[in-house]
């Protein structure tokens, strides 16, 4: 574990001083901790049942045939223009450009959420190669947790060179220096901090998570989400999240938003507490007074039960009864922010 890179490290004895006068940290179990109480725990019977489940299968839990991903259009002079777009490349990575600045959002674009990606479960779709060979210099990466499925050693080390800045939650500062990026190019926040960068206010919310890449590190970092306004856009970035009463303090103060890409798959009712359900992210989008919804957190990897269509199609009939506009992009299709029209094509059906 020691030696192992794709780990990640642990915070420095220094840093861990400054995590004290976070109030969200508890200085006894030197474990961050939710505003709510959070249970991720199963008794014996839960846990047999998911584990006959997992051991059954289920034939639909990801696509039979990869995904193609839609054309790139990814060019230097057209993220530079300031029409405020996004480009989401599956589960929660998406390229945000705002009044000219160009952002990345929990990058994983490597093959699957582990610290060994050869015996982990592989992505739904092509390779992702050619997306990091596209991607133009990017201002900043934006990092909401620390998880395999959000944080990936072998992404983060094509695309640091091509990367300013990096700005994470409390602690996970640290995997980036240990993977040779240099202290003054990280900015870690505590929730509700604000921060200015390069004309766009950013500010780190609460989301109702956990963190941790090995063994004994469960906590030992922060998790987030993201409020990120410019001239041109408003946009919320949920991050991993069970529902809570943060979405509507969120939206109160710092709602409206254009665009939402709110958690939206990889959920069961066994965890219900950290991953919320398709229709608790619908009414996540309400609370923090989003106008336009676009579903993340699926259409990459299994990690989960259900079907890997179940996450869109039940946000699509939960949005529909509740009159919330939904925005479903092919992977890799850029949207632009504040348009006539969003993409609403079931492409998954196909």
């Amino acid at each position: 574990m020691r030696f192992y890179p794709p780990l990640g490290a642990r915070a420095s004895k220094e840093t861990r001083q400054r995590f004290k006068q976070s109030a969200h940290y508890d200085k006894q179990t030197r474990k961050f901790v939710n505003l709510i109480p959070t249970s991720m725990g199963m008794n014996a019977k839960e846990g047999t049942d998911l584990l006959k489940q997992y051991i059954k299968g289920n034939p639909r839990k990801r696509p039979r045939q990869p995904l193609r991903l839609a054309p790139l259009s990814l060019h230097a002079t057209e993220t530079k223009s300031g029409e405020p777009k996004v480009t989401w490349f599956g589960h929660s990575a998406a390229l945000l450009e705002l009044d000219g600045v160009t952002l990345l959002l929990d990058p994983m674009l490597g093959r699957a959420p582990s610290p060994v990606p050869l015996i982990g479960g592989k992505r739904y779709s092509e390779s992702m190669s050619g997306v990091i060979d596209s991607l133009p210099a990017i201002d900043a990466i934006i990092m909401s947790h620390d998880h395999y499925d959000h944080l990936d050693y072998g992404s983060i080390q094509r695309l640091k060179g091509k990367v300013g800045h990096f700005i994470v939650p409390l602690g996970v500062g640290s995997h980036f220096e240990r993977w040779g990026i240099e202290r003054e190019r990280i900015h870690e926040f505590d929730w509700w901090s604000e921060y200015t960068f390069r004309g766009l206010s950013l500010a780190c919310t609460p989301a109702r998570h956990f963190s941790g890449r090995s063994l004994n590190d469960r906590n030992a970092t922060l998790w987030c989400s993201w409020v990120i306004k410019g001239q041109g856009a408003s946009v919320f970035f949920s991050g991993d999240s069970g529902y809570g009463p943060h979405f509507a303090e969120i939206g109160k103060k710092y709602g409206p938003f254009d665009l939402t890409m709110m958690e939206c798959g990889q959920y069961n009712e066994r965890w219900a507490a950290i991953h919320m359900m398709p229709e608790q992210t619908v009414q996540a989008h309400l609370d923090v007074r989003g106008q336009v919804l676009l579903p993340i957190h699926w259409a990459g990897f299994t990690l989960a039960l259900h079907d890997w269509t179940d996450p869109v199609e039940r946000a699509i009939r939960s949005a529909n009864e509740r009159g919330v506009q939904m925005c479903t992009p092919r992977i890799g299709q850029t949207v632009r922010i504040n348009a006539d029209f969003y993409p609403i094509s079931p492409w998954w059906k196909e």
